[in-house]
């Protein structure tokens, strides 16, 4: 009892101490601000300059300045408005594992004069951790003859977070036998335990499956579960029990094994082998906690039984259990709190998170190649580590987010001169003396394709010689390519292009793999001599890369010709006949062989000599000139005929041959040519089958063109005669009153000399029945008994006149009738420009069509009772109609008939006829008038 009471007043006194402590701390602190965690860099703390009442201009003058306890650079002062900001992300749980209240005490300096302020920024915690429990299932066993009411330890869930975001609640799934029962005993601990609330019967239920969830009470609220297992006993005793719930303790880092944690002690109300006490450690048990504890089941001393690592675990929660050795065991709990302390004993580490190689070539600066993790295992300065490359490398490492540094590609990378780096790199902590380490990184580099093949030369030179058997190897190609693996595997082949229009795979073909050059045809020199290709070396990569080179390919010659004569006779197999008078006289040129060898060079280097030359024969040929000449003067006794035969010989090797057989005939002055030589030059000269063969296509063509011209002829006819049957039935004729006007039902079209019909000239129906119409002249008979000259404007054929009849089209036109006075409600009379015979031709009656050569139209009002209106001074005299050589002439009769009115005319005919009419004779014009005359009265 004097134990109890002892430690109760030693508590009471712990906490008094605590309290003094805390209130001791903030009144010695000027300032206190308080910023969440993980705020970025920049954030507003605090108005520091303000809050200490330093004047903003001072700030620089007095040397303001920020020193923390622990050398951390969290925070940091703008010394132009004097307001304290974060210097860097700050993590609560990291700097203060297992704190609730996380401070940072920083002390401010000022000089002029000198005072230093002391000022703690509270690190506020912020929701970012889940709760967490232990394991997913807890196995419990209970015995059913346990009183309402009893309580069974659970396992706590762990949450890094501190305060409200710190573990708040315990929610139990719904069940009628058991509750939850939450204490808490500081802000770091919360105990968690099963009550009974209903008897258990075995026998109904032997085992309950619970799902017990926690909660934490940040914004947004975060929540774990685990499954409680609850197996049910028959079993009913008293529990052994501790004089506390749990217990507090403190151990170093790196505790020696057997070092005594604390020493546990339980009570159990029963006798007997029911109150006899043995210690455990409560399952489920980790194997951390199995490997790094172990208790006295006899006594319940708690040891240190393996390593203690503050970087591992800074803090150990052990449930143990006092169990008595009753038939049906009854258990007790407690909970010890081990607190560990940090000691300084690690170097950094260094381990590859990702690894991006082969690295390609051409990888762009800022490319990353590697994302490493340097971190040390111990806190504060001991625990900041910074990163770098031992030598100068195209690389660099750049820290990203907390432990994190990226290995990124600094400069061009090239594989061709280095395909592989050998990167150290070396992470240094801050503590004292620094702790160091180096890794080593091997960063291979990837080939891309950024290399064509390349030809030792841009062009180069074959030789072949002629008639070669296709199939021969002419020449070998060779490119190269400095990449590797497939982006070097070069193909070859052909440039596409044509010789004289023929393909250039006709000829030649290449090997796409070792690019040897075969040629797919014999060559003959005199058909081709030189040719060129371009050939395309491709890598085989993405995209793929070429290049290509000029093989020039000469065809060499060989003697496969022999000379051809080609004067004085192509066809060497007849004999060349020559008559030479018998009085010429020495040096005469009989005759010169012209021959020609299709070889080239010495092969086609061509000499003449005679074969098998007679005694005393009067002729030479010119060794390398095919010239025969007379070397003496021709005498009596030499023979009348000399049969030379003349060899022409190439310097070839072998040299080629051809003969050819020179007759000569001396002949006196009038003599006759003999038979032979009659006979050589009366031969038949054969064409060449290309001849026929241009001759038979002319021929077909020809006759194609025939068919269609007589084709088209026909189809023309047909549609002039429609034309002209069409134009019969229509309504084209004078009215009773001489004028004419428009009808709502037809509208012409003039077409003339076959042009495209325009809408130049209209012509309009007559408003009176069809069989009001007259055709003719009424004095036709009379003109036509008159004897008169023929009229030479109108002296055409009959076709031509039909042709111009049939240019008449008809259409819908509109109505427009003439008023009873006015010039403009009058339209124009036609009447038949020559109702006379002339020629022996007959004008159609203008109901049929007009004549081609002139048409005269009476410009008079309607109705003859009306004066006849005057053409105005400032009409035109002469009209043109567009796309036609026809003009319109309008003039007054002069010369009226005796008892007919004055009239006045348009005549249509054509500018040329009208040109030449200026032209004519008087006589010829009295005639024309007089011709016209008739026609005005027939008006």
């Amino acid at each position: 009892m004097f134990l109890y009471l002892y430690k109760s007043l030693l508590r009471q006194k712990m906490g008094f101490v605590f309290i003094i402590q805390m209130t001791a701390d903030l009144v010695l602190s000027q300032l206190h601000y308080v910023v969440p965690e993980e705020s970025k860099h920049g954030t507003f703390v605090g108005r520091l300059a303000q809050d200490l009442g330093i004047h903003i201009n001072d700030i620089n003058s007095r040397r303001l300045r920020i020193v923390s306890k622990d050398g951390t650079d969290y925070f940091q002062v703008n010394l132009q408005n004097g307001i304290l900001f974060v210097n860097r992300i700050i993590d609560r749980e990291q700097l203060c594992p297992e704190i609730s209240i996380c401070t940072v005490q920083l002390e401010i300096i000022v000089d002029k004069p000198v005072q230093i302020h002391h000022v703690d920024v509270e690190i506020e915690d912020i929701n970012d951790n889940y709760p967490v429990f232990p394991t997913n299932e807890f196995k419990l066993s209970v015995s059913e003859v346990m009183l309402i009411g009893s309580l069974f330890p659970l396992e706590g869930a762990i949450d890094p977070d501190i305060g409200t975001n710190s573990v708040t609640n315990y929610e139990l799934s719904t069940n009628e036998y058991f509750a939850l029962d939450i204490q808490t005993y500081t802000h770091e601990s919360k105990s968690v335990q099963l009550v009974l609330k209903k008897t258990l019967d075995r026998e109904q239920t032997p085992f309950h499956n619970l799902t017990l969830t926690v909660y934490d009470g940040g914004k947004p609220r975060l929540s774990g579960t685990q499954q409680l297992l609850i197996a049910v006993q028959d079993v009913n005793d008293n529990a052994p029990f501790f004089s506390q719930l749990f217990y507090q303790v403190s151990l170093l880092e790196n505790a020696l094994n057997g070092t005594i944690i604390i020493t546990l002690n339980a009570t159990d109300y029963d006798q007997g082998q029911n109150g006899e006490i043995f210690y455990t450690l409560n399952e489920p048990i980790s194997q951390q906690l199995s490997t790094t504890f172990k208790i006295d089941s006899e006594s319940g001393i708690i040891r240190v039984d393996g390593e203690i690592d503050y970087e591992k675990r800074n803090f150990y929660e052990l449930q143990v259990a006092a169990i008595d050795k009753g038939y049906i065991a009854m258990t007790g709990h407690c909970k010890i709190l081990v607190n560990i302390i940090d000691m300084n004993d690690n170097t950094p580490e260094i381990m590859v998170t990702s690894l991006n190689v082969p690295v390609p070539e051409d990888a762009p600066k800022g490319s990353v190649v590697a994302v490493i993790r340097v971190y040390d295992k111990d806190s504060g300065e001991n625990g900041r580590v910074n990163c770098h490359i031992s030598r100068n490398l195209p690389f660099i490492v750049t820290p990203t987010l907390r432990e994190y540094f990226s290995l990124m590609v600094n400069g061009r990378l090239d594989r061709e001169t280095l395909s592989e780096y050998d990167i150290e790199i070396t992470a240094t902590d801050q503590g004292s003396p620094p702790l160091s380490v180096t890794k080593s990184l091997k960063i291979p580099v990837n080939d891309v394709n950024d290399n064509p093949p390349t030809f030792p030369y841009i062009s180069e030179t074959a030789y072949i010689k002629e008639n070669n058997p296709p199939g021969s190897h002419i020449y070998t190609v060779s490119a190269i390519d400095p990449d590797i693996s497939q982006n070097s595997f070069i193909t070859y082949s052909i440039v596409d292009s044509t010789i004289d229009g023929i393909p250039i795979y006709s000829y030649i073909s290449i090997n796409p793999e070792n690019g040897k050059l075969f040629v797919l045809l014999s060559f003959d020199h005199e058909q081709v001599s030189l040719f060129h290709c371009r050939i395309k070396a491709t890598d085989a990569g993405l995209p793929p890369l070429s290049n290509e080179m000029i093989l020039y390919i000469f065809i060499e010659d060989i003697n496969d010709n022999a000379p051809r004569v080609i004067a004085p006779l192509p066809n060497v197999e007849s004999d060349v006949t020559e008559v030479i008078p018998r009085f010429s006289k020495a040096g005469l040129l009989v005759t010169k062989i012209k021959a020609i060898d299709e070889d080239s060079g010495y092969n086609a280097w061509i000499s003449y000599e005679f074969r098998d030359l007679g005694r005393n024969v009067p002729f030479a040929v010119g060794k390398h000139t095919g010239d025969i000449t007379l070397m003496r003067q021709l005498l009596e006794s030499d023979d009348d005929e000399y049969r030379l035969s003349i060899v022409l010989k190439d310097h070839g090797n072998p040299a080629m041959s051809t003969s050819v057989t020179i007759v000569l005939i001396l002949a006196d002055n009038g003599q006759k040519l003999p038979a032979v030589r009659k006979k050589d030059k009366g031969k038949d000269f054969e064409l060449p089958d290309e001849n026929i063969f241009l001759i038979v296509s002319i021929c077909l063509i020809s006759g194609v063109f025939l068919l269609t011209l007589i084709t088209y002829t026909i189809l023309r006819w047909n549609k002039y005669t429609q034309e002209i049957d069409e134009l019969r039935q229509n309504t084209l004729c004078p009215s009773i009153a001489g004028s004419w006007t428009y009808s709502q039902q037809h509208q012409y079209k003039v077409n003339l000399n076959g042009l495209p019909p325009k809408n130049d000239l209209i012509l309009f129906t007559s408003n009176f029945p069809q069989s009001s119409l007259t055709y003719g002249n009424p004095f036709a008979s009379q003109v036509s008994a008159m004897p008169k000259h023929p009229n030479p404007d109108w002296r055409y054929s009959a076709s031509l006149k039909a042709a111009m009849q049939g240019a008449v089209h008809m259409e819908g036109a509109a109505v427009l009738r003439g008023a009873a006075v006015g010039l403009e409600q009058q339209w124009p009379t036609v009447s038949s420009a020559t109702p006379e015979l002339e020629g022996g031709e007959v004008s159609p009656p203008v109901g049929a069509g007009v004549n081609c050569n002139s048409w005269t139209f009476k410009y008079g009002p309607g109705n003859q009772k009306q004066p006849v209106p005057q053409i105005p001074q400032d009409f035109p005299e002469n009209f043109i109609i567009p796309g036609s050589p026809a003009i319109i002439s309008i003039r007054q009769d002069q010369q009226a008939a005796p008892g007919h009115s004055k009239s006045n005319f348009i005549t249509f005919g054509k500018k040329e006829e009208t040109k030449k009419k200026k032209k004519k004779k008087k006589g010829n014009k009295n005639q024309e008038k007089g011709n016209n005359q008739p026609d005005n009265n027939d008006q």
